[in-house]
């Protein structure tokens, strides 16, 4: 508890003591701070969503052992949505974030994931109000996931990340983290050949 108080403390007079653009462009994972007292391997934990969830929709994409619907062209995420999504790829980046929700969360289930997909239906001139992601897509989606066995079903109900779903979700923040830490390292590099100039 202490050194997680500690790691706090240093964040926010890191936040605080610079100004919010210097901190930002150090880049996503904010290298500074994971470098000064992070003990153990990178988890999920320390590296931007978007970046893992890209890089893991890339991983299901080439293993090929995501079985993918034969409706996925055509079918709609949600009802309040107007179109099917643009991006051939989006099941594999809809599963990947799955994953990373079951990972952070252990039990969670459908019903909740389909109010954190969830959305505002436009309903013309009348005020908005959520509606719910669409269930099949999501269950689809977990049930591919159980299939390759990076996910399984929790005892209390919902789901839960398997031994082997969190060794391939730690192994992809690892690989995000090194990529990210030399973007970090050529953009310093760059900005210090603009100093001398």
């Amino acid at each position: 508890k202490l050194l997680l108080r500690k790691q706090w403390y240093q964040r926010r007079v890191a936040i605080t003591a610079g100004s919010m653009a210097s901190y930002q462009s150090l880049g996503p994972i904010k290298e500074h701070i994971y470098k000064e007292k992070h003990t153990g391997g990178v988890t999920l934990k320390d590296v931007e969503s978007h970046m893992w969830v890209k890089e893991f929709a890339a991983f299901l994409k080439k293993s090929g052992k995501l079985t993918i619907p034969k409706w996925t062209d055509i079918v709609k995420t949600a009802t309040f949505k107007e179109l099917p999504p643009k991006d051939n790829d989006w099941y594999y980046i809809r599963s990947a974030a799955l994953l990373r929700r079951v990972y952070l969360r252990q039990g969670v289930g459908t019903g909740s994931l389909r109010k954190i997909y969830g959305g505002r239906i436009n309903r013309g001139s009348a005020p908005s109000h959520h509606k719910n992601a669409s269930a099949s897509v999501i269950r689809h989606a977990l049930k591919g996931l159980v299939e390759m066995k990076l996910i399984a079903n929790h005892p209390d109900g919902g789901r839960m990340i398997t031994s082997a779903g969190r060794r391939d979700a730690d192994r992809i923040a690892s690989q995000v983290m090194s990529a990210s830490q030399v973007a970090v390292e050529e953009a310093e590099e760059e900005v210090a050949i603009v100093a001398e100039e």
